[in-house]
C-alpha cells in the first residue's frame, strides 16, 4: 500500500527551463527523485534522407550518468546498451509524432537526454522534458527568422502506470516499479490522442478492464503535466 501519495497521484514534479546556457532549449525535468536533463540543439541541416525534400527531423539521445544508479552504471563508450537506444527512438518517434517537419525546414534538432539520478520513470520524464526543450528550441528559431511559427500540433507528455499488490498507481517510483504486476508507459498529447502504449504482464496477463482503468489513470497523470508544460511555455 503506497503511504506517501494516493494512488492517482503524481510524485512531486519540478522543472527548470533553461538549465544549462549553450543549447537552444533546456530543461532539468525532476519527477520525486528521479531528475533528468533534456536539451534541444538546432542544426542547420536536415537528415540524409531527407535532403532537397524542404523537412526538417527531429532525433534523440538518451543515456544514464555512471552517478544515477544504486551501483555506478557504466559510461556507454562505442555501442549503445540495448535499453537505451529503444529508450532514446522512444523520444524521438514521440516527439516528431507532433512536429510539421515541412515547417521546420532543412533543419534538425537534436535532444540529448541524460539521467543524473534514476528512481524510475526515466524514460517518461525524458519525453516530458524533452518536449519543453524542443519548443523552447523552435522559439529561439522563431526569434532568428529561421521559420514562421511554431510547427507543433499538439502538446506531448508519459507517465508510467501498473498494477502493484493487486493496487493500480499513477506514476511509479523504482520499488513499486520492481514489485509491479502489470507495468505500462503511455504517452499522450492534449488531444487525449495516444502516440504510444507500452504496457507488460510482468507476472501474469491482465483484463481488458485493467487496461481501461490504468489507460484512465495515465490520461490523469498526463493531463496534469501538459498544464505544468504549458505553464513554462
Amino acid at each position: 500500500m503506497r503511504t506517501d501519495r494516493s494512488f492517482d497521484a503524481l510524485r512531486n514534479v519540478k522543472m527548470t527551463d533553461h538549465y544549462l546556457m549553450s543549447p537552444q532549449g533546456s530543461v532539468l525535468i525532476e519527477m520525486g527523485n528521479t531528475k533528468v536533463i533534456c536539451t534541444a540543439s538546432v542544426e542547420d541541416s536536415t537528415a540524409r534522407h531527407l535532403v532537397g525534400t524542404g523537412k526538417g527531423w527531429v532525433t534523440a539521445e538518451y543515456g544514464m550518468l555512471p552517478g544515477s544508479t544504486g551501483t555506478r552504471k557504466k559510461r556507454d563508450k562505442g555501442k549503445q546498451d540495448g535499453r537505451s537506444v529503444e529508450i532514446q527512438r522512444l523520444i524521438g518517434r514521440s516527439l516528431r509524432s507532433v512536429v510539421d517537419m515541412e515547417k521546420l525546414g532543412e533543419r534538425t534538432i537534436w535532444i540529448d537526454c541524460d539521467v543524473i539520478q534514476a528512481d524510475g520513470g526515466t524514460r517518461t520524464a525524458s519525453i516530458t522534458g524533452a518536449y519543453v526543450a524542443m519548443v523552447q528550441a523552435m522559439q529561439w528559431m522563431k526569434e532568428q527568422g529561421m521559420i514562421e511559427e511554431i510547427p507543433v500540433t499538439a502538446c506531448v507528455s508519459a507517465i508510467s502506470v501498473g498494477i502493484v499488490d493487486g493496487e493500480k498507481l499513477l506514476d511509479l517510483r523504482y520499488a513499486e516499479d520492481c514489485n509491479a504486476k502489470v507495468d505500462m508507459n503511455v504517452i499522450m498529447t492534449d488531444k487525449g490522442e495516444f502516440i504510444e502504449v507500452q504496457g507488460t504482464g510482468e507476472e501474469a496477463p491482465f483484463s481488458k478492464a485493467d487496461l481501461m482503468e490504468l489507460l484512465d489513470l495515465a490520461e490523469k497523470g498526463c493531463r496534469e503535466l501538459h498544464e505544468m508544460q504549458k505553464a513554462m511555455l
